[in-house]
């Protein structure tokens, strides 16, 4: 019996790859080292604040999938066609957080694998051979490879994930009785952590831009326009899906380090090897390749994804300055990846030990520039080019301006906690 290529299940598989892509690059850093420190220093006491950033951040990721489907333009015209001061905002923004950010998943992903493949040398060579391997993948296979690679590792990534949470549920907490420790409002330390939980939770803001790109992609390699149920519905999936992981790596921090009296270290290679050590200890020996599998496709799959999005904003952005420049993309891209990885390498090598002031720095700056970034996606939708039946409804644009409000003050509270309380 032939398919139809117009019915909606086949309509729905030419759409699904953009929000998988989202959930693989946001399904990192956000999760892995700070969800998990959230439950192992605070118990269950921040899955609020994971909460709290998932919706209030929703709106304005969503623009971006919503755009494009509206107008087949990515986020970047948007922004152009506001005024050369959102789209030169952007780009400031953007120069300035691509090597922190790159170079924090990266020693992350580092870290996993030094303790995976018991890497007898420098970790900074590992890196460089780790985004090496990214570069070749990505100027081999582009696009569609990276589509491919990112339904296998989610689909890998939530299963060993559920299991190992699963387990770690039946087995119960390992806190020492009459442990507490809660989360205190009025100290400068715990503000500056939510901040950087809620920074990079699920991801930094900017990544509505990717995923323009990406859905950009989806459609030129397709051939396929989906509508916007489909599209959205493909975002919904990665989107909550990065919630559900979020709330099991902080359950898993919770139930198997928090009250354990475990000290995180600072370094890469020791706190991604205690991370491994301490599920193992609590779950027992059989779990150690489960987990170490899952947090090494966790960051791999975040570290690929960035390199293939950071260039692609350098891209789209020098042929949108000068249009001759559209033959040498493939150029542009393939250059910016490996200026970007030779930076990377380079701050990775300055703070491999101490990989939390980098992921601070990193998540912190994101944080501060959400407000902007939502408030740029805002202002997009409601451009004349996008079709008056795309546009969100009243109330979505109502909840997007508290939204954006809230954001606004979370970055207000965190300069005072952190210029004026200390």
């Amino acid at each position: 019996m032939q398919k139809n290529p117009n019915s909606p299940l086949n309509k729905l598989i030419k759409t699904i790859g953009p929000g998988l892509i989202f959930a693989g690059t946001s399904i990192g850093v956000s999760h892995l080292v700070q969800s998990t420190r959230a439950g192992a220093v605070y118990g269950f006491g921040l899955v609020f604040a994971v909460v709290a950033a998932m919706v209030i951040k929703f709106p304005f990721f969503e623009f971006g999938p919503r755009y494009t489907i509206a107008t087949g333009e990515h986020l970047l015209h948007g922004y152009r066609r506001q005024g050369r001061w959102a789209f030169n905002l952007f780009l400031i923004l953007s120069l300035c957080t691509m090597i922190p950010i790159q170079s924090a998943v990266t020693l992350v992903t580092t870290g996993l694998l030094v303790n995976v493949f018991q890497w007898p040398y420098e970790p900074v060579y590992l890196s460089a051979i780790l985004l090496t391997v990214c570069v070749v993948i990505l100027s081999a296979g582009k696009y569609p490879l990276l589509d491919r690679l990112m339904k296998c590792m989610i689909i890998f990534l939530g299963v060993s994930t559920v299991f190992a949470f699963g387990a770690a549920l039946l087995k119960g907490s390992l806190a020492e009785p009459g442990f507490s420790r809660s989360f205190d409002w009025g100290q400068a330390s715990d503000i500056t952590f939510l901040v950087a939980l809620m920074g990079w939770m699920p991801t930094t803001l900017e990544i509505s831009v990717w995923h323009s790109f990406w859905c950009s992609e989806r459609i030129r390699q397709t051939g396929h326009r989906p509508d916007l149920k489909h599209a959205l519905m493909d975002f919904h999936i990665g989107y909550w899906g990065t919630l559900v992981m979020a709330l099991m790596f902080l359950g898993l921090g919770a139930l198997v380090m928090y009250g354990t009296g475990e000290e995180f270290s600072g370094k890469a290679v020791a706190f991604t090897g205690q991370v491994l050590d301490l599920y193992t200890r609590a779950l027992g020996g059989w779990s150690w390749w489960v987990i170490a599998t899952a947090a090494a496709t966790t960051m791999f799959s975040t570290t690929i994804c960035c390199l293939d999005a950071f260039p692609r904003v350098i891209r789209e952005v020098m042929v949108m300055v000068r249009p001759s420049m559209s033959e040498q993309k493939e150029r542009i891209y393939l250059s910016s990846m490996i200026l970007i990885s030779v930076c990377s390498v380079i701050v990775i090598g300055l703070f491999v030990t101490r990989m939390k002031l980098l992921i601070y720095f990193a998540t912190t700056l994101a944080f501060l520039a959400t407000p902007i970034f939502a408030f740029l996606n805002l202002k997009t939708m409601g451009l004349d080019n996008v079709p008056a039946e795309y546009r969100p409804s009243g109330f979505k644009i109502g909840l997007s301006w508290v939204c954006l409000a809230l954001l606004t003050l979370f970055s207000l509270c965190f300069v005072y906690a952190r210029f004026v309380m200390v």
